[in-house]
């Protein structure tokens, strides 16, 4: 980022000597930290002085950092974590300050605390990498399992902060990490490619760790991932704020897992994914995750958020706008166990659920969503046959999911679908209180449209091309019910709202379209019962090979 881009959110550049306002205004002295955390102070060490810090909290000013964006501080940073550890634990405080670093190495029973107006900078490497210096190597490719995700799912040690087979450990405090010079994963000018020696490109990675908190930073430019966890078992992700280059929240095969308070601008990216590739060597759910209170958005531009201006972001082929909440697409091991509440997408495309690699998805919740300037379907259901995994394992299974209250203006034309593989349907979901307010526009070739399956492509919503719905598209699926459903288009549309294609048991009530359009098209549909569906009277239809209502 240029100084002009570091004036827009509110300070100077790190290390210019000049005062740092805004997102690094307000850093305390000891004297005033001791003062607004009385625990702390009961902890001094006696006879240290007014103002002094607990011994169990180490400063990293005390093992050598400098502090100035320039010196590189991980060494020290890294000396004063193996302190902390070597004493049984401890807290490692990061004053106001910029820290230049390269990977810093989490030890067990750590806390990194970082103050209001500490940075944490991911220091340069040259474009062509480095052998002496940089950032951690990433592990050697197993070629066993290499194919099966991409290539920063594979890898942790190529990232500012890292750690392996930890437990109680935390990151916390106002301050802010900054990945000015991570890399994202794809080309990007003025920033190194991922797998040159001595490149990073994740902010945190964590791998086969438990017991984790990570509270109320800020992420800046967090490379191709903000923060990648795998195989991590209690973690609480609560108050962060992270405006990145590419993804969020990454988490992979994780197990009791908490996503609270958190606000997220992603637009070349997914902002919070739950997944479970096969990073680990083989399959592994990840289950029992809430993700509530967050806001999602994926069209400003990348600082913006972090300054309060919201500046937009302009579509490019190297922009997505994505910024979604997304189960899948990586989906080896499986989702069980899912709550997902009370969240905001602003600009950024919808909700979606995925399982296309062998994964079965199931007992999975979803309430009170709230989309403004959806770019994509408001949900998107999808269960696939791509198998990028081992031979030999057999289509997953899409069951058991309850969406509840989702309202959405959106400047799609595609409806919400909800899709499995002929002789795999999503089974048993319930569908209520959803209003979408969409352009609309569908012409009659639109409505005679039979889109294609792609049941082996990567799963987005757009692979299919134009839809012949305006609501909802169902396709191979069992057991669903749609209540209190309304869709409005901004402009005449042919389509039918509601199409169904090889669906077994479905139940439509309270159903709410545009008058002057289908209702329905119905094909290879069995066990349809529809009650208060527009001006249609309740309806029950054992079986028919095509029909419109």
């Amino acid at each position: 980022m240029t100084a002009t881009g570091a004036s827009r959110l509110g300070r100077s550049l790190p290390g210019d000597g000049t005062d740092r306002r805004g997102l690094l205004l307000g850093g305390l002295t000891a004297a005033a930290l001791l003062a607004t955390r009385p625990a702390l102070a009961a902890a001094a060490r006696p006879g240290s002085g007014a103002g002094a810090l607990p011994e169990a909290i180490l400063d990293v000013r005390r093992f050598g950092a400098r502090a100035d964006g320039v010196t590189i501080d991980s060494p020290a940073i890294d000396r004063a974590i193996a302190e902390a550890a070597q004493r049984g634990g401890g807290t490692v405080y990061f004053a106001p300050g910029t820290y230049a670093c390269y990977t810093i190495h989490l030890r067990s029973r750590v806390t990194l605390w970082l103050d209001r107006g500490a940075v944490l900078l991911a220091a340069p490497v040259p474009l062509e990498g480095t052998t002496s210096g940089g950032y951690d190597a990433a592990e050697p490719q197993d070629p066993a399992i290499a194919p099966f995700q991409d290539y920063g799912h594979n890898h942790w040690r190529n990232s500012l902060i890292h750690g392996e087979g930890l437990h109680d450990i935390a990151i916390t405090g106002d301050g802010l990490i900054w990945g000015k010079s991570l890399s994202r994963g794809h080309p990007d000018a003025g920033k190194p490619r991922a797998e040159l020696p001595g490149v990073g490109n994740k902010t945190i990675a964590l791998k086969n760790c438990r017991n984790v908190q990570l509270r109320d930073f800020s992420i800046l430019e967090g490379g191709h991932f903000a923060l990648l966890a795998t195989g991590v078992d209690n973690l609480t992700i609560d108050n962060l704020m992270v405006d990145t280059n590419r993804d969020g929240f990454d988490i992979d095969c994780c197990r009791n897992v908490r996503i609270a308070n958190c606000t997220l601008n992603t637009p070349y990216d997914d902002a919070i994914v739950p997944k479970s590739s096969y990073a680990l060597g083989y399959p592994r759910a990840t289950e029992n995750v809430t993700i509530t209170n967050c806001q999602v958005s994926g069209s400003y531009a990348v600082g913006s958020l972090l300054d309060a201006t919201y500046r937009p972001l302009t579509r490019s082929p190297d922009t997505w706008l994505l910024g979604r909440i997304k189960c899948g697409t990586e989906s080896n091991g499986g989702f069980k166990n899912i709550a997902i509440s009370n969240c905001v997408f602003d600009k950024c495309w919808g909700l979606a659920l995925e399982s296309v690699d062998g994964a079965v998805m199931e007992d999975i919740a979803v309430s009170n969503l709230t989309m403004r300037g959806c770019i994509s379907p408001p949900l998107f259901l999808r269960l696939g046959s791509r198998m990028r995994g081992p031979a030999g394992a057999a289509i997953g299974a899409m069951r058991r999911i309850l969406i509840d209250n989702v309202t959405c203006t959106g400047t799609s034309q595609l409806p919400s679908i909800i899709a499995g593989v002929d002789g795999h349907p999503v089974e048993d979901v319930q569908v209520s209180n959803v209003f979408v307010d969409q352009p609309g526009g569908g012409d009659a070739a639109m409505a005679a449209l039979d889109p294609p399956h792609n049941d082996a492509g990567y799963p987005d919503p757009d692979q299919y091309g134009p839809l012949p719905a305006t609501a909802f598209l169902l396709r191979h699926a069992r057991g669903i019910d749609l209540s209190h459903v309304e869709v409005r288009p901004r402009a005449a549309d042919v389509r039918p709202a509601f199409w169904l294609q090889d669906v077994q048991g479905f139940t439509g009530s309270y159903l709410r379209y545009p008058k002057g359009a289908p209702g329905f098209r119905l094909e290879r549909a069995a066990d349809v019962r529809l009650s208060m569906a527009g001006d249609l009277p309740d309806t029950r239809l054992s079986a028919t090979t095509a029909r419109t209502l």
